[in-house]
């Protein structure tokens, strides 16, 4: 895609020595308003070959590149959310955020054999659980962009109207309006130990495929939802009920008698990773209530699992 930002090139660009700074920033930004990290990174580098895009005497007249870029590649995104809707009302299925790995457990190769670059690495904390991307999912591209950069990363109303094409005070009633949103679904605050026990007895049940046991560790009124893209096999529908999503993971198991499952850390929360033959088939992300799970989200789409295949 045109020009690379190489860290290499610093040397010949003093101000991509400062654009470099800020890259991690811009792709924490663009991961989390759009769910996808190969979609971030191309936003991230469609903004580096827009700064190259301009004569020297230009980039120079600019006195912030990192802000610069922030705002360019936040008004890509915008773009990019607007056109997603359309594209999502045809996916095949549920369409859930691609699953990030913990940062000791990321992948260090991509297709290719290019290295990851630490600085492409999101960092994990609440705002990117999947509980909140996938509440994200139900605003609108103008109140997601501006709900994310003023609540999460703390840019002024001023500064986020330049990149949604509004006024401050219609920002500000975006982000109320975002506000609204996820007060309407909290995200239970869990803590990671005690999840992740329940998560673990969830494995051991379903190794053993104790349906009974399974039963009791999934709220009544669970929901599970599968993404498979069209690509892969996987429930179209949401699979309501704890006793259904058992008698249901059960009927997965039979049928791939060898997978593995493996406890991992997904989206910054205890999860669990399906192998089959060595190969990362699912990655499956849980919202914990209590002692019992109360939403999972099962991403088996091959292209959304790429940072989990080794």
């Amino acid at each position: 895609m045109g020009t690379q930002c190489e860290p290499g090139e610093a040397r010949l660009d003093p101000g991509l020595s400062v654009i470099m700074g800020e890259r991690r920033q811009l792709i924490n930004l663009a991961y989390r308003l759009l769910g996808s990290l190969a979609d971030a990174e191309d936003a991230v580098q469609e903004a580096c070959v827009r700064w190259y895009a301009m004569s020297p005497r230009q980039r120079e007249a600019i006195e912030s590149p990192g802000g610069w870029l922030a705002k360019v590649a936040g008004r890509i995104c915008l773009d990019q959310l607007r056109s997603a809707r359309a594209r999502r009302e045809r996916y095949v299925g549920a369409w859930i955020p691609e699953p990030l790995p913990d940062r000791t457990e990321w992948w260090e190769g991509r297709p290719g054999g290019a290295a990851a670059d630490p600085a492409d690495r999101v960092t994990l904390d609440e705002s990117v659980g999947m509980a909140f991307l996938v509440v994200l999912e139900s605003m609108t591209p103008a109140e997601r962009v501006a709900f994310i950069l003023h609540d999460v990363f703390r840019y002024s109303f001023a500064e986020v109207a330049e990149i949604v094409g509004r006024s401050p005070a219609a920002c500000r009633q975006l982000a109320s309006s975002a506000r609204r949103r996820m007060r309407a679904s909290p995200a239970p605050a869990m803590s990671a130990a005690r999840s992740a026990d329940v998560v673990r007895d969830f494995k051991q049940a379903w190794e053993a495929k104790d349906i009974a046991a399974l039963i009791g560790l999934l709220d009544p009124g669970a929901t599970a939802l599968a993404d498979g893209g069209g690509l892969v096999d996987a429930a179209i529908h949401p699979v309501v009920g704890g006793e259904q999503i058992a008698r249901y993971l059960i009927a997965v198991a039979g049928k791939v008698p060898r997978q593995t499952i493996l406890e991992r850390t997904v989206n910054g929360r205890p999860g669990l990773v399906v192998q089959h033959a060595g190969v990362t088939t699912s990655v499956i992300a849980f919202e914990v209530v209590g002692d019992r799970i109360t939403r999972c989200w099962a991403v088996r789409n091959p292209e959304k699992l790429w940072a989990w295949t080794a």
